[in-house]
């Protein structure tokens, strides 16, 4: 039993120390590997299907066949979204988190960022016959490439100062003035002491190339513009799994290097505090302009960047539980967000409105929704998926009894806990004024009449499909009937979304609402894996 603990609290290295399996890593591989399938789904099956009353049973469902013509319209099959290179990309992507989170020597740290960054990098550009991705992807990678730099001379800085690649010999070096007290080895000390300055300016400057990844203040600006110009389905990959990684290990240098006894005036995990600071001024308050959805999204990451920041630098037993929380409601809470927004694409296809505003949108075939006014009235066409909206966006919103309410008021707590009381007060006014543009949203959806009407091309046309048993039922009936077909015809309202997406928007919106029913589970794992990480 002793040694079971032993192994649960300080883990196992692999490959020669480049890696380590730690409870905490495996959990957060499974959470990884649970979001990338989520979102692959995405492009893993048809977005549409014909539904019919008569047919809907389990039996029929498993038995019979349904062939439909004029597919265009009756099941628009999303191929703009089906190339083949994107599942490999996706593999190199999620390999390249996978490493980041178990990374325990300065050499994987920089050969993960690099594999899971050139992945987002041919991600976003994978869209050739799209001007705009193209345009995103070049700055992401532009400004990518420059943050590996700061990344990479980070790590050089480390090594020269340490002597070590592995990041435990760091971890020592940090904590050798324990000894400080003693006077007989003053020199050591002083010495230990000189090199701790320059390590922590090291540290300080790799910690810019993470904030620059993950889109923290005052390293945001690239993220505004790529969010909004790739495709919405890539964007759900780039705005969720590229940070799930860092923060994680982010969440393990900043625990042991910041428990040093060197007395600094300035650590550099008080750039970190600084970053969440900007963040949530930043992201409250230039969200408050914006019209396009993406946008307007891609500055609510950043103001949950600057929550998720302050549970960081704080780096106690209940700010590490609220990091681990909120990290895991974010990345489930936006997931629903873009997956929503995908599905309203999807739905309104054969809606047809008079605005020239609407029909000049640029790349509308990989991003059908790009305004917050095209999300007008949606309650009248969509009502149960314009109230999963709503549940998301009251979630970011931090609204009781939703699951983002008790994210944010876990951090908030650990902030006043250990004394940030000012931050603390500027979160919680970030906080309020973000459900301004919030409520907006919600004001779109549920209070303004439609632009949207049928096409009326379509709206009285009769759409011809034929039914069919499958062989393997045929056998056990005649051989004269094991061919025949039966004539079906169907409306437009037939044509509903697949049961792919919409189980999947119903699960997540399930969890952010119903949250208060079973917050043992995960409350529990967040504060194990804080005890865990303090008892190591």
């Amino acid at each position: 039993m002793g040694s079971d603990l032993v192994s649960l609290n300080r883990g196992i290295g692999l490959f020669g120390g480049l890696f380590h399996a730690t409870s905490t890593t495996q959990i957060f591989h499974i959470f990884i590997f649970l979001i990338s399938a989520a979102i692959l789904q995405l492009t893993a099956f048809y977005p549409r299907k014909v539904w019919t009353p008569e047919y809907a049973s389990l039996t029929k469902l498993f038995f019979y066949n349904i062939t439909y013509y004029r597919t265009k319209i009756a099941n628009k099959m999303a191929e703009q979204f089906r190339i083949i290179e994107y599942p490999l990309i996706l593999l190199f992507i999620i390999s390249g988190a996978v490493f980041l989170v178990s990374t325990s020597d300065l050499v994987s740290i920089f050969l993960s960022i690099e594999l899971q960054s050139y992945g987002l990098y041919l991600l976003c550009t994978l869209y050739r016959n799209s001007e705009l991705a193209t345009s995103g992807g070049l700055t992401y990678f532009l400004l990518g490439g420059l943050s590996s730099c700061f990344i990479l001379l980070g790590t050089s800085l480390l090594y020269a100062n340490s002597g070590s690649t592995n990041l435990d010999g760091l971890y020592v070096i940090t904590s050798l003035t324990d000894l400080s007290h003693i006077q007989s080895i003053s020199s050591f000390t002083d010495f230990t002491s000189q090199e701790g300055y320059y390590i922590n300016f090291s540290l300080l400057i790799l910690s810019v190339g993470f904030l620059f990844k993950v889109s923290a203040a005052p390293f945001h600006f690239w993220s505004p513009d790529v969010y909004d110009a790739i495709p919405t389905i890539v964007t759900t990959f780039v705005a969720i799994v590229a940070k799930i990684s860092i923060f994680v290990f982010l969440l393990e240098l900043v625990h042991y290097t910041s428990n040093s006894l060197f007395s600094f005036n300035f650590t550099w995990t008080s750039s970190l505090l600084v970053s969440s600071l900007l963040s949530l001024i930043i992201g409250t308050v230039l969200g408050l302009t914006q019209f396009r959805i993406k946008r307007l999204f891609a500055y609510s990451t950043i103001s949950h960047v600057g929550f998720i920041l302050l549970a960081l630098s704080i780096n106690s037993i209940e700010s590490i539980q609220a990091f681990i929380f909120y990290l895991m409601q974010y990345s489930i809470s936006n997931l629903n967000a873009f997956v929503i927004l995908i599905s309203i694409g999807y739905s309104l296809y054969y809606f047809t409105n008079n605005s020239g505003e609407y029909k000049e949108l640029m790349d509308k075939n990989n991003s059908p929704i790009q305004l917050v006014s095209q999300l007008k009235g949606f309650f009248y066409i969509n009502p149960f998926l314009a109230l999963s909206l709503a549940i998301t966006i009251f979630s970011f919103a931090g609204i009781p009894p939703l699951i983002g309410f008790f994210a944010k008021q876990m951090v908030l707590s650990a902030a006043l806990d250990s004394g940030y009381i000012f931050i603390t007060l500027i979160a919680i006014l970030t906080s309020v004024v973000s459900g301004v543009y919030y409520l907006n949203i919600i004001k779109e959806v549920f209070f303004d009449k439609p632009d949207y009407e049928i096409n009326p091309d379509l709206n009285n046309m009769t759409l011809h499909g034929s039914i069919s048993k499958n062989n393997a039922d045929a056998l056990s009936v005649k051989q004269d009937i094991i061919n025949t077909k039966k004539e079906v015809t169907f409306k437009l309202n037939n044509i509903v979304l697949s049961s792919s997406l919409t189980i999947t928007i119903s699960i997540l919106t399930l969890i952010i609402l119903l949250f208060i029913f079973i917050p043992k589970q995960w409350l529990n794992t967040a504060n194990i894996l804080a005890l865990i990480l303090f008892n190591t």
